[in-house]
């Protein structure tokens, strides 16, 4: 089995096309910006296959810092160099931080009101509605990963039990887990 090419389908114009694109989805992801992401680069633009969003990603979730930011910053280092990777990082963090600017000023001002409050919690249950979803849906990629749906799913079980159930910390579960799936991957394309 080979890995995928990194050749997409269509590519952004120019770094201003990654600024805005980016600025789009910093304005869409409240909580659940995964199902967004994947919705906006993989299946409106084409800027990216299935297989490479699931791969950027898993690379963007150990980078430190925010997974979509990470994302952003290499697909515009990808297209564009130094130029894209910073338009793509504009377009992630300058709408949103002007957003909570003021969003932090009307929550000083109506935080005991009580509607405030359910706002929030119907809040969590929408961005957790989102992450299942998108979980479900990127599981297909799974039936072409080398490591087969049984092994990866295996594995998603055991970090869900380490994290969850045994509290262990995330970097050990990642190091540990995410190493032997890395391990077992690269034995599995065949790789000395």
């Amino acid at each position: 089995m080979t890995p995928p090419s990194y050749t997409p389908a269509f590519r952004p114009e120019n770094p201003r096309a990654l600024f805005l694109a980016f600025t789009t989805l910093a304005l869409q992801g409240f909580g659940g910006v995964l199902a967004v992401v994947q919705r906006e680069l993989v299946e409106r633009r084409r800027w990216m296959t299935n297989e490479e969003f699931i791969e950027d990603w898993a690379v963007a979730q150990v980078m430190p810092g925010p997974n979509v930011v990470n994302l952003a910053v290499m697909m515009g280092d990808r297209y564009f160099g130094v130029r894209g990777a910073l338009a793509a990082l504009a377009g992630m963090l300058a709408a949103p931080t002007v957003l909570l600017l003021i969003a932090a000023t009307v929550y000083a001002h109506f935080a005991d009101h009580p509607a405030m409050a359910g706002a929030l919690r119907g809040m969590g249950a929408v961005a957790a509605g989102l992450i299942g979803g998108m979980a479900i849906k990127l599981g297909t990629a799974l039936l072409q990963h080398p490591l087969g749906w049984r092994t990866a799913g295996a594995l998603a079980l055991l970090t869900a039990l380490a994290i969850a159930g045994l509290r262990i910390p995330l970097p050990w579960v990642l190091l540990v887990l995410g190493g032997a799936a890395c391990a077992l991957s690269w034995h599995r394309l065949g790789r000395p």
